[in-house]
């Protein structure tokens, strides 16, 4: 999956709205929303807000999540646990993206918002290439990791499956060179144990 596709399933999380028009349900592959009453909150796919909001028909509420406090506090919890810890939703990233992206003037401190959320963003990149480095080094062939998102993981993806190979195909020959050297040295000392 690339990231294009995981932005389009994260696309599909449904936002609070506000609208500034008025008009009946509309019916979507998605599902059915509305009606729409100017000034009432409502919620709507993602990708949905995001068309209104460019077309200025509605404000975009943040998610409780998107608050700096929570913010905050998910950024030092991450960076005092070793392991990954839970994120607020599995598409975080691309909801933050999509909003800040869209409608950073209705999200109260954006710019300190963003800078939290790559912060985040960092910390956990750093854990994965850090987890990734040991389980190489250890020569493990499969790793546990817990809590981490579509997103991050597909940013792994392009190293982790080659250099897995790499690891196996050193294994693999290494094996053989061990099973090599045990078959001759078998060979040998029964070789020499005839001779006596």
């Amino acid at each position: 999956m690339d990231p294009y596709e995981i932005e389009f399933i994260g696309e599909n999380r449904i936002a609070s709205i506000i609208p500034n028009f008025s008009y009946d349900k509309i019916y979507l592959i998605c599902g059915e929303f509305g009606p729409f009453r100017a000034g009432l909150p409502m919620n709507v796919p993602l990708w949905l807000a995001v068309m209104l909001k460019q077309k200025q028909k509605c404000r975009i509420v943040p998610p409780d999540w998107m608050e700096i406090d929570n913010l905050e506090n998910i950024k030092e919890e991450e960076k005092r646990s070793r392991f990954f810890t839970k994120m607020p939703h599995e598409h975080y990233m691309v909801e933050a993206k999509l909003i800040l992206g869209a409608a950073s003037e209705d999200i109260p401190n954006a710019s300190e918002i963003k800078t939290i959320i790559k912060d985040i963003w960092d910390i956990r990149m750093s854990k994965l290439r850090t987890s990734m480095d040991a389980l190489m080094k250890s020569g493990g062939s499969y790793g546990r990791l817990d809590h981490l998102t579509m997103m991050e993981i597909n940013s792994v993806k392009p190293l982790l499956p080659s250099a897995m190979n790499e690891l196996l195909k050193i294994q693999m020959t290494s094996k053989k060179s061990t099973s090599a050297t045990l078959n001759s040295s078998t060979f040998s000392q029964s070789g020499t144990s005839q001779n006596m």
